[in-house]
């Protein structure tokens, strides 16, 4: 368990997110922000088992990233990590760049599935927990989903299928910043309590602050060690755009580029 790593991992991947967005000029930064500290402690809080001079080793716990809008992030923890070049978040969204708009699993290593339709993300992981049960393998599955999300049918067939199947192997995140693309969740369509919802699915519950890296990494480290066969997910409170002051909150920056100014406004309160 390595939280102070996490910490400046998750301060240098929002610097990341931010310079690679600006040099785009396009794409997510609201939900890529507010999912940074949730990835930092999968991937450098000693929680996730991977290795990046060996990505396909089959003993790897898996990630997805069911909300693939915040590939940003992705793509940011993945370089920190040592996957592929630093230098190539640059190229974000550029012609012919293995860094789309929507992770590409058959461009980059360290990207499981491709994801970017909502509501899939948790049906592949829960295939991909299946999968591993059938091979006695006893990697875990880790997916991160938004709230915004969870709207969608596909996930509640997906989570009563989990649930059904006793995948205690497969670990769920919902990044719960309470907006999505056309303004806060509970104004688009409520979805009630997610705690109950999943509780009713027969998952086992958890909360935790979205951004408090030490209270993610020691309850992540309980789940990806229980011996309970029921799948779990973690209600992780957050909030988008997190860390940069002005888009804190603001549904406005959910697929927005920082322009100049902005860009530099943001750096320096990153820094």
């Amino acid at each position: 368990m390595d939280a102070q790593l996490a910490k400046e991992k998750a301060c240098a991947m929002r610097k990341d997110i931010i310079e690679m967005l600006h040099a785009a000029g396009s794409g997510h930064p609201g939900g890529s922000l507010s999912c940074t500290d949730i990835l930092s402690s999968l991937y450098f809080g000693g929680v996730m088992h991977h290795d990046p001079k060996n990505p396909s080793d089959n003993s790897r716990d898996r990630f997805i990233l069911a909300k693939g809008h915040a590939a940003p992030a992705l793509y940011a923890v993945l370089a920190e990590a040592g996957y592929f070049p630093h230098e190539e978040l640059m190229t974000l969204r550029k012609l012919g760049t293995r860094l789309q708009g929507h992770p590409d699993c058959n461009l980059l290593e360290g990207v499981e599935v491709s994801t970017g339709s909502l509501g899939q993300g948790l049906s592949i992981s829960a295939g991909l927990a299946a999968g591993l049960r059938l091979e006695n393998n006893n990697a875990r599955v880790f997916t991160v989903m938004g709230d915004g999300e969870c709207q969608e049918g596909q996930v509640w067939e997906a989570a009563q299928f989990a649930a059904h199947q006793k995948l205690g192997n497969l670990i769920a995140i919902v990044d719960a910043n309470g907006l999505q693309i056309d303004g806060k969740v509970e104004d688009v369509c409520s979805s009630g309590s997610l705690n109950d919802k999943f509780a009713a699915f027969a998952w086992e519950v958890y909360e935790a602050n979205g951004h408090d890296i030490d209270e993610l990494i020691k309850l992540f480290m309980e789940l990806k060690t229980s011996s309970s066969d029921a799948p779990k997910v973690v209600i992780a409170h957050t909030i988008k755009g997190k860390g940069v002051s002005f888009m804190e909150n603001q549904v406005g920056w959910h697929g927005k580029a920082p322009n100049d100014e902005e860009t530099k406004t943001a750096l320096e309160e990153l820094r």
